[in-house]
């Protein structure tokens, strides 16, 4: 069985709850303010040891409380920290997330530490194998992500590239990876960019997802709570799968699965293993 290495960022995430979200220039009332821990690595590397794969996280946090609560946080989930640099004079990454009513939510980022990530920082990808996979976002600066994604490759490991938050990428950098995931919208600005990946996984939210010639349909929520990272669920779960050596079918249907799960509660990440908060 292949390890799990994520390459992506880690955010202390600030939460209020609004009956709708506010329009341009308009003032909305919301709830207390409520903090948790994400960033799309952090989640992903989370949903992927929750899922039983061995998973190691690369990437940076500040010289700060966030900072080393976060670094304590996912080692009691069992995630291998080693490749997590804290980098002084700076914050820990924060997202605003504003849910609404119908749990829908907007998300502003400050990526803080998660900017000053380097190739310096990749070394642990020097260690991944055949088996392996690394999995990757667009959450630290791109030229790094890509670089990433070349050493894996390079190494013969599996990649798992999440092209959020879009972003225009290499055509070559894509046809490394196995597979590309995207949701609707990230796949039509993919393809209004005129780029293309020959392995494309399409999430279609409650629809399902498709990758190649394989379908799953999706799991029907009728208790949506939160829906801020269902898809960084979906993706850790994913690879997870894939580093045991799943089929396309079984690693698909597992991560659908994991997605409809996390809707039901709040934040992107559950309760620490010992049943706390975090």
């Amino acid at each position: 069985m292949g390890r799990v290495v994520v390459l992506g960022s880690l955010n202390q995430d600030l939460h209020l709850h609004v009956e709708r979200h506010p329009r341009t220039g308009e003032t909305v009332m919301a709830s207390d303010l409520e903090r948790r821990s994400g960033g799309k690595g952090g989640n992903q590397a989370v949903a992927a040891a929750r899922a039983g794969a061995a998973t190691a996280l690369v990437g940076a946090v500040g010289d700060d409380a966030a900072g080393r609560e976060y670094v304590e946080r996912l080692t009691a989930f069992g995630v291998d920290v080693a490749g997590v640099r804290t980098v002084e004079g700076v914050s820990t990454g924060t997202a605003v997330v504003c849910n609404d009513a119908d749990g829908d939510n907007l998300i502003l980022v400050s990526p803080g530490a998660n900017h000053r990530v380097t190739a310096d920082d990749l070394a642990p990808l020097d260690e991944l194998a055949p088996g392996d996979v690394l999995l990757a976002q667009l959450e630290l600066p791109l030229d790094v992500v890509a670089e990433g994604v070349r050493r894996a490759a390079a190494r013969g490991a599996r990649v798992v590239l999440n092209l959020a938050p879009y972003a225009d990428l290499d055509a070559g950098v894509l046809a490394l990876c196995d597979p590309v995931v995207v949701n609707e919208h990230e796949g039509a600005q993919l393809a209004a960019a005129g780029l293309e990946a020959p392995s494309l996984l399409v999430t279609l939210g409650a629809e399902g997802s498709r990758w190649g010639g394989v379908e799953v349909a999706g799991t029907r929520v009728d208790d949506v709570v939160d829906t801020t990272g269902a898809g960084d669920s979906y993706c850790g779960v994913l690879a997870a799968h894939l580093a045991r050596g799943a089929t396309r079918r079984e690693a698909v249907e597992a991560a659908s699965t994991a997605a409809a799960l996390t809707v039901r509660h709040e934040g992107a990440q559950p309760g620490l293993p010992d049943g706390s908060a975090g």
